[in-house]
């Protein structure tokens, strides 16, 4: 079973619609630029004509009754389509009854609606009757008889038509069609199923012509409103386009969907491509978007940085955008900015980000590419991103990669959060790795928790709902128990009745290994009919006192008893099933175990109490839960109370008691061992040696020499290197070559005769004679030989080098992965001559060789823990293998070449 966690959801806003101010500065702020010449131009028309835009939306918003009633009496017959407006018909202003404003009702008969402004009275109305003036008509379009339809789906007709204008009237206002499209084709497909598109085109017809009327002496407002009608009318008209399908790698990944609706209104945003015949300033806004994305800024403004000899070679086409992106994710500025500074995690969100314009889709992916990275560094990351089909499908050769979010394609729901955060924050502000976070969570084991999850209560049985925070234990996420997974439970009583094993056995009652069961005996001596329900008085109210207890939890304060329920159990007029039922549906019950809980929680403290035991899991808890829902509290507790169980356990004369009870409950109840002191009751802490310092002990009297061997026992001083080359004087000629090949030895691990060496070191050892130098520049020198680099960099990986270096030029092993870290920042920085100057010129080399002094083996100091790892490194030749010998790790061996 695979256990789902959550994709970190942010807040995310909803799109706006486009606007005539929104879209040019959008594009704008797309481009990292001030608005041009044309934008401006844009603004300011359109600002121009804001107050006649406000005009036509406010004429046609008071006009709109008429108008879609106008519509309405176009497409339906038989009644007054006016009655199933969404608010009463306001009376006509009394220059417009004067006008000639007139309703005709006649049933059966079409009824229209005018108005003075509208056009022609009812004569007008009979003319759009019989001629096509507001438009061509559909061949498919019948009129629509109202009887028929129904008063439901007239006032949903009505409300969608009222819906059209006042979209038109939005597109007016803003300046921008985009809220027609999106909304229209959403309407569209509503339309299809429960009405006609060809009457609702012939409706739409009307409505143009209608609004027109009202601007019959303003030319420019009469194109206005015809623009965005006829824009209505074509997206109306034109075949619904399918949903987007998000393009991946393989046919197992496929199935994300995006209505095109979405799709089409993310559209406005540009994406730039290398074309051949642009000018040299539209290849220069190309050649900074393509920063900006890689970059996350325009380096050229911000930095004044660019990577000249690469733009030089796109712009003249003699290289393709995408090897223009590949070569500017490897260059020595990218990897600055985004690959050194995080770890391997973060390295490759980022380059997702800026390559693919995506975060990683899965924990497989993160694994594929993690391991790409590890092996191959950022080079293959980037070559394995940009030669993957999915670039090639999305961008391919000279488009600029975009960020593919939220109107580009479909998101998927496990990396929400994460995408949201990747695309919205800058990297230098998010350095801790989101994906691979998350994406661990999906293989944490099952807790032993209940099926819903643990919760915050401290009690025996963990509830249900869980409300997660940032600060949460992860041990107490919930776990997707399915409705097959049953809950352990122990009996409370025999064994061998455990319903499990032997469910008819639930009338049995458990006896002195249970909990003490109350029963109320239905019969009198000497009765035959049952009619009495007592012995007597103290006997029936030991019982109600044991129902207050197993019902409430407690015994209840005398104003909350139900005196006339306790008073019709006494007189036989209910039996004890009734009583407690009474007790369940009481206020005081209500307020302490529905109102204050979440009903999950509700329905299994309910549940303990009426039938003595949790329930068992997600298939029980289910359907008292959607009954919960439907029928509410009472409907519940009388589920419960008249259900089988309660039958067969409880009957009509039985208090319910505990039957079953959990593992931890059971835990909680038991005394541990050692706790309790039987004779006084009391809890004594019982004092407990540790076993370390047993086993320190001494049990025996030791000798003097014996003591002796003990402490001879410890590292000597024999064990360090006997002979030590410092360089006192070059005057001693022989000397001063027993401590260059002593230097030799240390630093290429051989002699190097002089027919191998040749005269690569003869400059080197002439100024150590000549005192122009000391023995640790003399180091430092052969260090950063060719010899060297070709011996000990160049064949093997970075932490290979860096133990190499140490156990050469320091005489140990490396310490611990921190200083792994410092000089793997340092290697990957400043080259394998800032690497060995770094460690040649640290106060450590200075304090134990200083000037004068060859470096030798020192594998007894401290700390002791890496004394196992010195002696690996001294004991074998460095070709012997490829192993590598990392402090806290596992020996990792490589596996061929």
């Amino acid at each position: 079973m695979s256990v789902k966690a959550s994709g970190g959801s942010s807040s995310a806003n909803p799109q706006l619609y486009q606007t005539v101010p929104v879209s040019a500065i959008s594009q704008a702020e797309q481009q990292d630029r001030f608005l041009g010449k044309t934008e401006l131009n844009q603004l300011v028309t359109y600002f121009q004509s804001g107050q006649k835009r406000l005009a036509i939306a406010q004429i046609i918003t008071a006009n709109s009754d008429l108008i879609v009633s106008r519509a309405a009496n176009k497409i339906f017959t038989g009644g007054s389509p006016m009655a199933y407006l969404e608010k009463p018909p306001v009376e006509a202003p009394r220059e417009m009854a004067m006008a000639g404003a007139t309703q005709t009702v006649q049933p059966g008969a079409v009824t229209y609606v005018e108005s003075g402004g509208g056009g022609g009275g009812i004569f007008g109305g009979l003319r759009d009757l019989f001629t096509s003036s507001t438009g061509p008509i559909p061949p498919g379009f019948r009129p629509i008889n109202i009887s028929r339809y129904g008063p439901s789906n007239m006032q949903k007709s009505l409300r969608d038509m009222s819906w059209f204008l006042r979209y038109v009237t939005y597109a007016i206002v803003a300046g921008d069609p985009s809220i027609i499209v999106v909304n229209t084709r959403g309407l569209k497909q509503v339309l299809e199923r429960a009405c006609s598109i060809d009457a609702t085109i012939v409706a739409l017809q009307t409505m143009r012509a209608a609004s027109r009327e009202y601007f019959r002496e303003d030319a420019e407002a009469q194109t206005i409103v015809t623009e965005y009608f006829d824009i209505l009318l074509t997206e109306l008209k034109a075949p619904t386009p399918g949903n987007k399908l998000r393009q991946r790698s393989s046919d197992d990944l496929q199935g994300l969907e995006l209505p095109q609706s979405y799709f089409n209104a993310a559209l406005t945003r540009q994406k730039f491509v290398m074309k051949p015949g642009l000018s040299e300033s539209e290849k220069g806004e190309i050649v900074r978007a393509a920063y900006r994305q890689l970059f996350e800024r325009d380096i050229t403004k911000a930095y004044s940085q660019s990577v000249s000899y690469l733009e030089s070679q796109v712009r003249n086409g003699d290289i393709s955008m995408k090897e223009f992106v590949r070569r500017l994710c490897k260059s020595p500025l990218y990897r600055k900015q985004f690959f050194e500074p995080f770890i391997n995690s973060r390295a490759l969100e980022l380059a997702f980000r800026h390559i693919l314009g995506r975060g990683p889709s899965s924990r497989e992916e993160v694994q594929n590419y993690f391991s790409i990275v590890s092996d191959g560094g950022l080079p293959a990351l980037v070559d394995a991103l940009v030669d993957s089909q999915e670039y090639a499908d999305y961008f391919g050769e000279e488009t600029v990669p975009y960020l593919r979010g939220l109107g580009q394609e479909a998101q998927e729901c496990r990396n929400w959060g994460m995408q949201q955060d990747l695309f919205n924050y800058s990297a230098p502000f998010r350095k801790i790795p989101q994906f691979i976070t998350t994406f661990a969570k999906y293989n944490q084991p099952l807790p032993d928790q209940h099926v819903y999850g643990s919760g915050n209560d401290p009690l025996e049985i963990q509830f249900g709902a869980i409300f997660p925070k940032e600060t949460r234990d992860p041990s107490k996420s919930p776990a997707p128990f399915s409705k097959d997974t049953k809950r352990i439970l122990i009996h409370r009583g025999p064994g061998i009745n455990n319903q499990n094993s032997n469910p008819a056995a639930r009338p049995e009652l458990p006896g002195s290994l249970g909990a003490k069961v109350f029963r109320l005996n239905n019969e009198l001596p000497g009765s035959s009919n049952g009619a009495s329900v007592k012995f007597g008085e103290s006997s029936t109210q030991a019982v109600i006192r044991a129902a207050y207890r197993q019902v409430f939890g407690r015994d209840v304060y005398d104003g909350q008893r139900l005196k006339v329920a306790e008073n019709k159990l006494e007189n036989g007029d209910i039996t004890l099933r009734e009583f407690i039922k009474a007790l369940a549906k009481s206020e005081v019950f209500l307020k302490t175990y529905w109102t204050p809980f979440y009903v999950v929680k509700a329905i299994e403290y309910i549940h303990r109490r009426l039938l003595g035991r949790p329930t068992y899991g997600r298939q029980e808890m289910n359907p008292y839960f959607d009954l919960a829902s439907k029928k509410g509290f009472y409907a519940l507790v009388d589920a419960m109370i008249d259900s089988q169980e309660y039958t067969e356990a409880f009957g009509e004369d039985t208090v319910p008691y505990e039957r079953y009870l959990t593992p931890a409950g059971m835990q909680l109840r038991m005394a541990r061992p050692g706790s309790i002191r039987e004779d006084i009751g009391q809890r004594v802490d019982k004092k407990v040696t540790p076993r370390f310092v047993e086993l320190g002990q001494v049990s025996n009297n030791r000798t003097e020499p014996e003591l002796k061997f003990r402490v001879n026992q410890g590292v000597s001083t024999q064990r360090q290197q006997t002979k030590i080359f410092k360089l006192l004087t070059t005057t001693d000629k022989v000397a001063l070559q027993n401590a260059i090949r002593a230097a030799y030895r240390q630093i290429f691990e051989r002699d190097l005769d002089p027919y191998i060496i040749q005269a690569e070191f003869t400059s080197l050892e002439s100024k150590l004679g000549n005192e122009e130098i000391t023995v640790k520049e003399f180091i430092e020198g052969l260090g950063c030989s060719d010899l060297y680099i070709k011996e000990f960099y160049a064949p093997y990986p970075n932490t290979k080098v860096i133990e190499l270096g140490t156990k050469h030029f320091l005489g140990r092993a490396p310490l611990t992965q921190k200083e792994i870290q410092k000089y793997n920042q340092i290697l990957a920085t400043e080259g394998i001559r800032g690497f060995i100057g770094a460690m040649v010129n640290s106060m450590e080399y200075l304090q134990l060789f200083g000037e004068d002094t060859v470096p030798y083996r020192r594998f007894p100091t401290l700390p002791a823990a890496n004394f196992p790892n010195t002696e690996r490194l001294y004991n074998k030749l460095t070709k012997q293998d490829q192993e590598l010998v990392v402090p806290s790790f596992e020996p990792v061996v490589k596996v061929g070449g």
